[in-house]
């Protein structure tokens, strides 16, 4: 059954997207903890602030209850969007998207896990730059270092060293790569702007912004979405990668998830392409 409930006050609100299928249920409910925890902190800064969680279920979602009990305790609403099978990770955000009326939107992948103090920074990053409308954190994986997973426009010959070729192989382009992926310039320490692309596992927006752009372009089914957003969003605000707010990402890359994974990579990849102009090396 799908959900048309509308979320709280424009001024005070924040809602959430998450997409799943077929989840990691254990993976799935420490994001949804971690998220809990960094609204709990959130509230004590702003106890007015709503949050509206939206799970959108592109298939295989167990029983949440129990999972979503701890943000109806702090005064969340949680509501699942069942009944469309699996339409896409894009699609499925816009379903959420199409129905929010809050003040910022935060898209998160169901394989991440926030910092208490995450969400509050956030809050307070947009409020000392208005002309900033989406915020992409400090992303580390499961050792603590970081994942550049800010890039620069991409080549094809990039896409394929960074996704395809083994680890030995890649150190052999590893000064394409620094570039391709901005380590010159992102850091644990400087807020860096206008990074041309951002990656989609965490994408906090203003919701007019999200909303201007109509959200994602439902025709890229999984990969590239959020390339494709993030360019867009150039053209009506400034993007900032925030490093003072801090995620863990446990995802991995589409060679290590099999063959259909691949070819809904090289897909997407065609699409993105042909849509803002092809690189090749």
């Amino acid at each position: 059954m799908n959900t048309t409930r509308e979320l709280g006050n424009e001024d005070e609100g924040l809602s959430v997207s998450m997409v799943v299928y077929r989840p990691d249920v254990k993976q799935l409910a420490q994001t949804l903890s971690s998220l809990a925890r960094a609204y709990a902190v959130l509230r004590q800064a702003r106890p007015t602030i709503k949050l509206d969680v939206w799970m959108v279920d592109n298939g295989g979602l167990p029983e949440m209850s129990a999972a979503f009990a701890d943000f109806e305790f702090r005064g969340a609403r949680c509501s699942i969007i069942t009944g469309h099978g699996n339409v896409g990770y894009g699609c499925g955000h816009n379903l959420a998207i199409a129905h929010a009326v809050s003040r910022y939107h935060l898209v998160l992948n169901p394989d991440i896990d926030l910092d208490p103090d995450a969400l509050t920074r956030a809050v307070e990053f947009f409020e000392s730059h208005p002309d900033v409308g989406l915020l992409t954190p400090r992303i580390g994986d499961e050792t603590g270092h970081i994942q550049y997973l800010c890039r620069r426009y991409p080549t094809l010959f990039d896409l394929f060293v960074r996704g395809f070729l083994p680890a030995r192989a890649r150190s052999l382009f590893s000064r394409r790569l620094v570039r391709y992926e901005m380590c010159d310039v992102i850091n644990e320490r400087d807020v860096v702007f206008d990074p041309p692309i951002v990656s989609g596992c965490f994408m906090f927006f203003r919701t007019k912004v999200l909303k201007r752009l109509t959200g994602f372009d439902p025709r890229y089914f999984l990969y590239f979405e959020d390339y494709d957003l993030s360019l867009r969003t150039h053209a009506v605000a400034r993007i900032a990668y925030v490093p003072t707010i801090r995620v863990l990402h446990h995802g991995g890359g589409a060679a290590r998830k099999g063959s259909a994974h691949i070819r809904m990579f090289v897909a997407s990849a065609f699409r993105f392409f042909n849509r803002f102009g092809w690189k090749w090396l």
